[in-house]
């Protein structure tokens, strides 16, 4: 795993964020930091988690995007205590049917992965082509052979874990227009463990949506 912080100001407060698959710390640049440190969690080749990088903070706060959502619980005994814990489009069911990523939707993308990352799959991110045009302003800096080699680890990690989800998200952000994972599965998930949601006019990544990590933490209050 790789971290980055966004922003270290020795505040008291420190928000989490752990991207999707495939993403790292470019994108997320322009949202806005105020009061608090900002640490990015990416690349899940190796879960292998640090916590020092969580060390001497008043205040946690956790968002998760995509993939990450299953990653920070699966690895969450390790993580700190949490005042507030958001998934945005993602579930702690990464390959289901019914709960997360379709099984031959996963498949596909597996396989054709090189391809997928120099353009279709990135357009899929989106429900406006605006915001595929804003995003290719500040891409991801990884190398295609990383982000592949990220997910063939993730699946040979996903299909030898047995998930039991227990409460452990405060809050779920879905977009209506998701094309990654399917809307209709997410908030069934969500439903089934009577976890609150809110909806956004957006596919499944709706960052543009906000303009700092507060105006997120913001819209689960």
């Amino acid at each position: 795993m790789q971290y980055y912080c966004l922003n270290k100001d020795n505040n008291e407060k420190l928000i989490v964020f752990f991207c999707g698959w495939s993403f790292d710390e470019q994108p997320f640049k322009y949202l806005k930091c105020a009061d608090n440190d900002i640490l990015i969690v990416y690349d899940y080749s190796q879960l292998d988690l640090c916590k020092e990088q969580f060390a001497g903070y008043k205040n946690y706060s956790l968002i998760c995007w995509s993939m990450g959502v299953y990653v920070a619980y699966i690895l969450r005994e390790q993580l700190p205590k949490f005042s507030r814990k958001i998934a945005v489009n993602g579930t702690p069911f990464p390959i289901d049917d019914e709960l997360g990523i379709p099984q031959r939707t996963f498949d596909l993308t597996l396989k054709y992965v090189d391809s997928g990352l120099k353009g279709k799959f990135q357009q899929n991110l989106f429900k406006n082509p605006k915001d595929y045009e804003t995003f290719l302003l500040t891409p991801v800096k990884r190398s295609l052979e990383n982000r592949a080699e990220e997910l063939v680890a993730l699946n040979n990690f996903i299909r030898i874990q047995n998930v039991e989800y227990s409460k452990f998200y405060d809050y779920a952000i879905i977009g209506d227009t998701d094309k990654i994972i399917p809307t209709r599965n997410q908030i069934r998930c969500w439903e089934k463990y009577n976890t609150p949601i809110k909806m956004l006019d957006t596919g499944h990544f709706p960052f543009y949506e906000f303009n700092s990590w507060v105006e997120i933490l913001d819209k689960c209050s």
